[in-house]
């Protein structure tokens, strides 16, 4: 048997808008880096600041990679198993240290609280190049929910 195009999964590109609906509604993401190994993935909490990604961390490969200014990619999604729908959002563009005193106690204010162990003192900020977002779902589900008023709902259960 082969599948007509009826059968197939469909997807939808997400507007800007619904791309930062959903960044700010979730608090649980994973940034990618290249160091000297290749491709990592590591999660982090963050939080969605004046249209950019800003997490908290401790030495290591994800603060070389903002001291140097690196290219980064973040991404979100979320996911109904039983709807067979789901969705996810890609940030592509620049990690750099916070280092400004002002700004700083700004962010402080904003409560990114990391799960993982360790003071997190250092605050890294992702200034997005690219963001594109897309939701799927699969032949015989329903058709996707508008999720851009309620992120984050079918990530957070199947978490």
């Amino acid at each position: 048997m082969t599948e007509g195009p009826a059968r197939q999964a469909r997807w939808q590109e997400l507007t800007k808008s619904e791309c930062f609906a959903l960044l700010s509604g979730q608090r649980l993401g994973r940034v990618a880096v290249v160091d000297d190994q290749g491709p990592a993935v590591f999660p982090v909490n963050f939080v969605l600041d004046r249209h950019m990604v800003v997490f908290r961390t401790d030495e290591g490969t994800k603060l070389d990679a903002a001291v140097r200014g690196s290219r980064v990619a973040f991404e979100i999604d979320g996911a109904d198993e039983a709807a067979r729908t789901g969705w996810s959002v890609l940030i592509r563009g620049e990690a750099t240290e916070v280092t400004d005193p002002a700004e700083l106690a700004r962010l402080r204010k904003l409560r990114v609280s990391p799960w993982a162990p360790g003071t997190k003192a250092r605050y890294v900020r992702i200034l997005p190049a690219k963001l594109t977002g897309r939701r799927i779902w699969a032949p015989g589900g329903p058709a996707p929910r508008d999720t851009s008023h309620s992120p984050g709902t079918a990530a957070r259960s199947r978490r």
